[in-house]
């Protein structure tokens, strides 16, 4: 398709003639500006023009995207007896820079269209705000983003937008605290990391997060609680398990954890056939807290013959070795794996391909060595809320080009030929 322009010479679409030049722009600016001052009317704020023109642009961009999604301009004869139609729209108000913005966005009947001018469920759009929660969720205050904002950009906000920022995304923390799980998982990795609140004076809080792995292979953040000051307890513990449970987990295959107190006996309560599993690279990483490091090689030698051995009883007889050689010299890291023995020992019933997922916490300590970054520069938070605000936004960023938690498990069809196997009906009856 061309078109011509003022001189009667054709362009294309996309060509430099017909593209707006930015004196165009400035001329179309100055005009509203002046239309707006004459009338009477705000550019920016409730029923300001600013916003109006938003809306307008965002309205007529959505539309087009239905037309293309439908096939068909509307009352087109194209679209009879497509099989889907426009079916009016609905209100929705999503925030810019420049306030908020009321719109009506298009549907269809048949429910398939996904707008992506503005998704379904979003509430802001690209830009500052964008720019502001990606600098919050990488661990600045909001002092560090207003300082960085001025500095780069010459942008000029103050402390109390920031923050009035990084609150919108609550809703959707919420909401996203909240959603439905599937019904049976894998594998449910469990940790808690210790962040310090403010409340009538700075303590230390423990927060704990759960990684799931579901049926399909797909790891997931299934949420994050804040726990009372003074460290976990079984109490904390049901309730976080059962808040899974009422949001749709019936089953756990196998809950691997770091010897957390309390733990195993809630998850035995909530999901009575749930194998529990301590965290092996956890339990090798705290015996060497207690021992020299010029007795290391030695002693991850004999730990490795334990966890890799291929029957319980040779567990138990590398073991017995090993404790031989050390209780009297560390009796603490031997006290450490007869702690953790019956939480170790369903390991070793696993065959290669199943103790692979459990072996460790992995997708766990990556996730807590970026909530440690994004927490690192602040000290404390002033309330329980701000503290799960960026650990919300760290757990549920994706960064390009990087190892994502939430992504699909390599091998993943060999480990589901061995869960089948060992668990039979539980997995089946849901797969």
């Amino acid at each position: 398709m061309t078109t011509s322009n003022k001189a009667g010479e054709p362009t294309t679409p996309g060509s430099p003639a017909e593209r707006v030049s930015v004196d165009s722009l400035e001329a179309i600016a100055e005009d509203l500006v002046d239309e707006a001052r004459a009338k009477g009317i705000a550019l920016t704020g409730d029923g300001g023009l600013l916003p109006a023109l938003v809306a307008r642009v965002l309205e007529t961009g959505l539309a087009a995207e239905l037309t293309d999604h439908l096939g068909y301009e509307p009352h087109a004869t194209e679209g009879r007896g497509s099989g889907n139609s426009r079916n009016g729209s609905f209100a929705k108000t999503v925030t810019t820079e420049i306030g908020e913005v009321p719109i009506r966005v298009p549907r269809d009947r048949n429910g398939t269209f996904e707008p992506r001018l503005v998704p379904h469920g979003a509430r802001r759009l690209d830009g500052l705000e964008a720019q502001v929660i990606s600098l919050y969720a990488s661990g600045l205050t909001t002092g560090e983003i207003q300082g960085h904002l001025e500095e780069i950009y010459g942008t000029s906000i103050s402390k109390d937008t920031v923050s009035r920022i990084t609150d919108a995304v609550v809703a959707d923390m919420e909401a996203w605290q909240s959603r439905p799980l599937d019904a049976v998982y894998a594998v449910v990795l469990i940790d808690a990391i210790v962040v310090k609140v403010r409340d009538t004076q700075v303590a230390n809080r423990p927060v704990y997060v759960a990684i799931g792995v579901n049926l399909d292979g797909e790891r997931d953040v299934l949420g994050l609680w804040m726990g009372p000051t003074g460290g976990e307890g079984a109490k904390q513990w049901m309730t976080m398990l059962t808040e899974l449970r009422n949001r749709g987990v019936r089953d756990v295959l196998i809950t691997c954890c770091d010897g957390l107190k309390g733990l195993p006996d809630a998850v035995r309560t909530i999901w009575p056939d749930t194998t529990v599993q301590t965290c092996v690279v956890h339990l090798v990483r705290n015996s060497l807290r207690y021992a020299s490091k010029k007795h290391w090689p030695t002693i991850t030698r004999q730990m490795r013959a334990i966890y890799t051995a291929p029957t319980v009883p040779a567990a138990e007889e590398a073991f017995e070795q090993f404790a031989e050689q050390w209780r009297d010299i560390y009796p603490a890291m031997i006290a450490g794996w007869e702690n953790a023995w019956e939480e170790f020992v369903p390991f070793l019933e696993f065959p290669p391909e199943l103790r692979r997922i459990v072996y460790t916490t992995n997708s766990i300590e990556s996730l807590n060595a970026r909530f440690r970054r994004a927490v690192r520069h602040r000290g404390h938070f002033p309330t329980e809320q701000a503290a799960l605000k960026v650990l919300y936004l760290v757990a549920t960023r994706r960064r390009k080009n990087r190892d994502n938690l939430v992504g699909r498990t390599n091998g993943w069809k060999a480990i589901l030929n061995v869960l089948t196997v060992h668990y039979g009906a539980r997995v089946i009856d849901h797969h």
